[in-house]
């Protein structure tokens, strides 16, 4: 696949999943079963989220427990492989 068409793919997604208060743990799971049917997951964090962190760091910690790969940050948002 083309960094244009992945690109393009990536920004047609729509956030699939939430962080909220209660963190990246719960999530987690969800986000490798949904990465079980598709390429991609965009996930979008909640300002209660981030409780004094960045979008950047919950992103990587929810990577790491779902065994997953971040490919991009974008504001609150996260989109995993």
């Amino acid at each position: 696949m083309s960094n244009d068409n992945r690109r393009q793919r990536i920004h047609n997604l729509d956030a699939t999943l939430r962080v909220g208060k209660n963190g990246v743990e719960p999530v987690a799971d969800e986000l490798s079963k949904q990465l079980d049917d598709r390429d991609f997951v965009k996930v979008k964090f909640l300002r209660s989220a981030l409780g004094g962190t960045t979008t950047d760091d919950e992103a990587g910690r929810l990577a790491d427990l779902a065994g997953t790969t971040l490919v991009e940050t974008r504001g609150h948002t996260a989109v995993f492989e």
